[in-house]
């Protein structure tokens, strides 16, 4: 009988240590009951990077200029590599310096500027030979990568150059059960350096992060909570398996000791 109950008493330290609670709510601290309304403060447009690419369309009171600098109009195609040939034969890639290559201007560095600063600084290179210019620019190729535990890890191109954490997470198809919505991982580039930082999902105060709003090339990881790890880890897998072995055969010892005496 007192192997009996050692069973018992192993078998329920088993199945409560498998078992952890989990926060799933998003924003969880967040108030259920009536509105709030905060400023945005953390909302930043993001810079002109290295291997960006860029559409940007210059128009001036002089027709010869605006032939001059402008590269035509982006043809679509049916296939994915012409699309992407097309795209690179319109837009300006800023090369490893921060560099584009205008007609005429020859190089010019626009690493680390907004789009309105760098509109500022070619409406100044330019003035000096179109009337009046106007420029515009856009990225071709603002993209967020969203992998791990999510039903559709994939990187997405963003038209708008405006997403936030939760925005590509709902591109992905959000997180899977088994995500850590409390230590979501970001990998962002910039400025010749790779950071990480953990973001907190669970936590209302994440909507203030400066890390809320994602910049180009950023990369989102939600890593997997203990119970997914084990199911895939060969090794917990194993002390998992020899754990429920052993509890096997102490059932079956306590079975032939019960029937023995």
């Amino acid at each position: 009988m007192i192997l009996k109950y050692y069973y018992i008493f192993f078998l329920l330290l088993w199945v409560l240590g498998s078992c952890s609670p989990r926060n799933l709510t998003y924003l969880s601290n967040l108030e259920e009951d009536g509105a709030t309304s905060e400023t945005i403060t953390n909302d930043v447009d993001p810079k002109i990077q290295p291997n960006d690419l860029l559409n940007i369309t210059i128009t001036s009171l002089s027709a010869e200029s605006n032939v001059l600098f402008n590269k035509g109009v982006i043809q679509t195609s049916s296939s994915s590599g012409g699309a992407e040939a097309s795209l690179k034969s319109t837009g300006y890639l800023v090369d490893k310096n921060g560099d584009i290559v205008l007609p005429v201007l020859g190089k010019v560095n626009l690493a680390g500027l907004t789009k309105e600063q760098a509109a500022n600084k070619l409406t100044l290179e330019l003035g000096r030979y179109a009337r009046d210019p106007i420029i515009n620019i856009s990225y071709l190729n603002f993209k967020v990568t969203v992998i791990g535990e999510v039903n559709n890890p994939s990187t997405f191109t963003v038209p708008s150059e405006r997403i936030n954490v939760f925005e590509a997470l709902g591109l992905a198809g959000d997180m899977t059960p088994y995500g850590k919505r409390d230590n979501v991982l970001l990998i962002r580039e910039q400025g010749g350096e790779r950071m990480t930082m953990r973001i907190n999902l669970n936590d209302k105060n994440v909507l203030h992060s400066p890390y809320f709003y994602l910049q180009q090339n950023d990369i989102v990881y939600v890593e997997p909570d203990k119970v997914k790890a084990v199911q895939v880890s060969p090794g917990r897998s194993n002390v998992q398996y020899g754990l429920s072995i052993g509890l096997a055969l102490l059932s079956v010892v306590t079975l032939l000791i019960t029937q023995v005496f």
